[in-house]
């Protein structure tokens, strides 16, 4: 960039020397001749002076015809112009200077307007026709080198066995092209992992280039999206040109939904650019000979919405999913990461990995990184099971607020009940699930306190399991109603209600468990069906409200428990699953001297609760 700037100023400051020096060129070329007025007259009348400029001054300017530029006095008559125009000399109203500075500014503006035009020509071709600054083409032979190695593995790859085993005869082919020719096989030509954020779609990417000993290319599909028509085309043609010079190699697009979009069929503005992109991306895939060693992966959090063209055999042939890991998925994942970290004998990764139930890789990674950061700030040489506790608590709902003496007794009042009435529920309409921990503690997030319910792995949820999670949801607003009346209920459910209603509208509308609206999709039928958005949304306000009375009457049933749970957490600010199976058991856990002791929580209504 300092060297386009350079070059820039250069040329402008080069103008400027070249109309500077034509100035003074023409102010001091040639001699001027001082001639007497009487002289002047007389070579006037002999029609020997071509031209003469009259200004204010008290002298006069001219050029005789010879080309001898003159200057003689100024008689200030009223009769000169006349008398000139009458022997036939030019006269010019102004000074020579004047002139010649007019045509020099004419000049440098117009060179100026030429340096203008060249520099947007050039800066349009650079961004409409060039692919020089693509990405593969920057690959020089030490970086392939480089990439080469890039150092992960299958072992560094945990939580993901099926959709590993999906991918190791691609590294089999990789390395042993013969084997799988003598048998008349081709290697697939692309691949497409799919699934939840965080899933490690694109560390699995690198453990095939990997294990395979091969190049990894890596691009994202807003790389190939461009607002001029054709970049991107070039672009994807320019990227398996750089692979098929390379030999066998791993490509990797992340996020291809960016370009792989299902086509509508309307070729206009930035569709047009799209569609030759994902044509290109499509001819170039066809293209590919069967065992040249090409290897295209592709990943998406969205399979539904890519084009069909892309996921025919022979363009992605394989389509694996990499799903949120189970029980021992979670435990693999941890000892992965835990291994450069310094973690204490007492820390049962066992343990932590049945607390997390629908964590992530990314978020185990982060949870362990939260600890380690934790145990730093505190100065020890380990990582202790508490930095373990409160990093987990942090990753759900972030970190606790430290100042609460701004909370009334009143919102802290409501906020213990809201909440106590999620853990009363849970206990009694999911008691498989377990309550790790209820707190009034209000956190960095907005939200004033949370419970946080761990459900038992599951590869489906049955109805009645979304119905509970509803109940679960809307209880601690059914809570607030029941202590302190319905005029009183609060914003603090907004959350709960936004989770409850995505629930119910799941039921209806995909999984066909309505009551009235029947075995369909509704995602898919409301393309043909007229009227039916008021059908489905009076579907699930009849669900609600039904929910709603069930869990009223369980709560009014279970009053004592409601009110012991909300007295312990006014009291404790944070109780866990024994002290929860405790009271449920009828024992008195709260010091009778505690309530005033703590301080006062806000309740925001946000309750992260894992369901």
């Amino acid at each position: 960039m300092n060297k386009k700037r350079c070059i820039i100023f250069a040329i402008v400051l080069l103008l400027v020397a070249i109309a500077v020096s034509a100035y003074m060129y023409g102010k001091n070329s040639g001699t001027i001749e001082e001639l007497t007025y009487k002289k002047f007259l007389d070579m006037a009348q002999k029609n020997q002076v071509d031209i003469v400029y009259l200004d204010n001054g008290s002298e006069i300017t001219g050029r005789l015809k010879d080309g001898t530029s003159f200057v003689t006095q100024n008689p200030r008559s009223e009769n000169f112009k006349e008398n000139m125009l009458m022997l036939g000399v030019d006269v010019r109203e102004g000074s020579r200077n004047e002139e010649v500075m007019a045509v020099l500014r004419s000049i440098f503006v117009l060179a100026l307007l030429v340096l203008f035009v060249w520099m947007i020509s050039r800066g349009m071709k650079k961004n409409s026709l060039s692919v020089k600054n693509d990405p593969a083409d920057q690959l020089s032979s030490l970086e392939c080198e480089t990439l080469r190695n890039v150092g992960i593995t299958f072992d560094d790859v945990a939580g993901s066995e099926e959709a590993k085993e999906s991918v190791k005869d691609i590294v089999d082919f990789l390395k042993n092209p013969d084997r799988y020719v003598k048998m008349g096989a081709r290697m697939p030509r692309g691949i497409i992992f799919y699934g939840a954020p965080g899933t490690g779609k694109t560390l699995l990417a690198k453990a095939v280039a990997g294990e395979a000993g091969v190049p990894y290319f890596a691009f994202s599909g807003s790389d190939f999206v461009q607002i001029y028509v054709g970049v991107g085309a070039a672009r994807v043609r320019h990227v398996f040109k750089k692979a098929r010079e390379t030999g066998k190699c791993v490509i990797f697009i992340d996020e291809i939904d960016a370009l792989g979009k299902k086509r509508d069929g309307f070729g206009s503005g930035g569709n047009d650019e799209r569609s030759q992109t994902l044509n290109a991306l499509l001819t170039e895939m066809s293209g590919f000979n069967a065992n040249e060693g090409v290897v295209v992966i592709a990943a998406t959090n969205r399979l539904d919405i890519l084009d069909e063209a892309l996921l025919r055999p022979g363009r992605f042939d394989r389509q694996v999913e990499i799903g949120l890991p189970d029980v021992n998925g979670r435990f693999e994942i941890l000892k992965i990461h835990g291994r450069n970290k310094p973690l204490s004998g007492d820390i049962d990764l066992k343990k932590v990995s049945r607390q997390t139930v629908y964590f992530s890789g990314a978020q185990l990674e982060n949870l362990l990184n939260e600890a380690a950061i934790f145990a730093a700030k505190r100065g020890s040489k380990l990582i202790e099971n508490e930095d373990i506790d409160k990093a987990f608590y942090t990753v759900i709902a972030g970190a606790e607020k430290k100042d609460r003496s701004a909370i009334s007794r009143k919102d802290r009042q409501i906020t213990a009940y809201h909440e106590a009435g999620h853990a009363l529920a849970t206990k009694l309409l999911a008691p498989e699930n377990r309550v790790s921990r209820v707190t009034i503690i209000p956190s960095t997030r907005g939200a004033g306190g949370f419970s946080i319910s761990l459900p038992p792995d599951r590869m489906y949820h049955s109805r009645v399991d979304m119905e509970n999670s509803i109940k679960i949801a809307i209880a601690g607003r059914i809570a607030e109603e029941i202590i302190f009346g319905q005029d009183n209920v609060t914003t603090g459910a907004s959350n709960d209600i936004e989770k409850a209603t995505r629930i119910v509208m799941d039921l209806i509308k995909r999984f066909g468990m309505g009551e009235k609206t029947g075995l369909l999709n509704y995602d898919i039928a409301l393309r043909n069906i007229e009227g039916a958005h008021k059908e489905i949304i009076e579907e699930g306000r009849k669900a609600m409200e039904k929910y709603y009375n069930q869990v009223k009457g369980l709560l009014i049933e279970n009053k004592y428990f409601l009110d012991k749970i909300a007295k312990t957490l006014l009291e404790e600010e944070t109780i866990d699953e024994e002290q929860l199976d405790a009271i449920m058991g009828g024992e008195d856990i709260a010091s009778p001297a505690g309530e005033n002791s703590q301080s006062p929580v806000r309740d925001s209504g946000k309750s992260p609760v894992v369901a």
